[in-house]
């Protein structure tokens, strides 16, 4: 009894086959369909070659949402080099509360203003490599952000100062000077610089911005402002008298790749500058200006990467997809072919059909006589 349900069981199973065999003597096999084949087999190499490193690759996803972190201070990285001594200039903050941030993070160290080559080269690489993207991917915790010391000593004057360090503001707009004289500090509120006693003989904001960013420092990622170089010399008027400023908005920004994960700021920004020439009716106070404001919106940018099913998914849809369509097409060739040939006569169907009126008229002369002698005599 165990053995009928079996075999039972098993024909049951067998009229359920989606697959049936077909007997290699009843297979016919072709040169086209051999073409056709090699065909298929390689574009399903190909293809699933190409896949497997879309696989391997990863690709960075953006989700936005609305920023509830206000109360939290906002921290700012400065590296700015401007070309005038260092006991000339002054840098602070103004918010828009009229609130001066007090510059005690910041230094000042004299330097020369000129690069070295290897210093220029340093800063030519970060220009070249500023790929968002690339860099999100690739950032790695300990690269160098700072410009590189200089390899020797030189005997030039230190014509420049270095203004760097960072501060921590208040999460609302605000303006960062480098200006002539030393920033006062007034019990008020109230935001002045000593520059009385500079000359303007001696005023000349060329400048340089190695470095300025918002948020946790993160090495290797290359803001805009990064490289950034502005000589202030107009020959026509003879001085050096300018104004730039750098307008800025700063997005808050939470990074999490495979590598590192951090909480930062991006930012973009627009350039003006214009001469300070009072004569002419252009009024201002010569200076490095950058003034930010921040948004409320924060952005998430994770790294992604292709799950295994779906690649699998995707490498099965490659195969299926090219055998099914090279067979489909195989066939429609195959049927045009055959009609055309067969309404014109052509190639092997021109044979067949000589060889096959041959044959009827082999056939024809060979009963010819027997029906000759068939007809009755009279």
């Amino acid at each position: 009894m165990r053995r009928l349900s079996q075999r039972k069981a098993l024909t049951l199973v067998r009229e359920l086959d989606a697959f049936p065999k077909v007997s290699e003597s009843h297979v016919e096999t072709s040169a086209s369909g051999g073409t056709v084949s090699l065909i298929a087999f390689g574009a399903m190499a190909l293809l699933a070659f190409f896949e497997f490193f879309i696989y391997r690759d990863t690709w960075m996803k953006y989700e936005y949402e609305v920023d509830k972190d206000y109360s939290s201070k906002l921290r700012i990285n400065i590296d700015i080099t401007a070309a005038m001594k260092c006991q000339h200039v002054g840098a602070d903050i103004l918010d828009l509360a009229e609130t001066m941030i007090t510059s005690n993070g910041l230094q000042y160290e004299p330097v020369i203003f000129d690069l070295t080559p290897q210093q220029r080269m340093w800063q030519r690489l970060r220009e070249e490599h500023a790929l968002q993207e690339v860099l999100y991917k690739s950032v790695l915790k300990g690269g160098p952000t700072a410009l590189p010391p200089r390899e020797y000593a030189s005997i030039e004057p230190l014509n420049a100062c270095r203004v760097h360090g960072h501060v921590y503001v208040n999460k609302v707009a605000g303006n960062l000077h480098v200006t002539v004289g030393k920033p006062i500090h007034h019990p008020q509120g109230h935001h002045a610089h000593i520059a009385a006693f500079v000359s303007h003989d001696t005023y000349n904001f060329s400048h340089r911005i190695d470095h300025l960013s918002f948020g946790e420092e993160i090495p290797g990622i290359i803001n805009p402002l990064d490289g950034t170089e502005k000589i202030t010399y107009n020959p026509k008027l003879l001085l050096y008298n300018q104004m730039f400023q750098y307008f800025i908005t700063v997005v808050p920004t939470r990074l999490n790749t495979y590598k590192i994960s951090a909480d930062t700021h991006q930012f973009s920004v627009t350039e003006r500058e214009r001469v300070i020439n009072h004569a002419a009716g252009s009024h201002g106070v010569s200076g490095i200006f950058i003034k930010y404001d921040t948004s409320s919106l924060m952005v998430t940018v994770s790294e992604q990467h292709m799950p295994l099913w779906q690649f699998l998914v995707r490498l099965c849809g490659i195969i299926g997809g090219i055998f099914s369509t090279t067979g489909m097409l195989h066939g429609l060739v195959g049927f045009f072919f055959y009609v055309i040939c067969c309404r014109l006569k052509l190639g092997v169907y021109r044979r067949e059909e000589v060889q096959l009126h041959n044959e009827m008229n082999n056939l024809n002369n060979h009963q010819t006589p027997l029906l000759a002698e068939a007809v009755p005599q009279e």
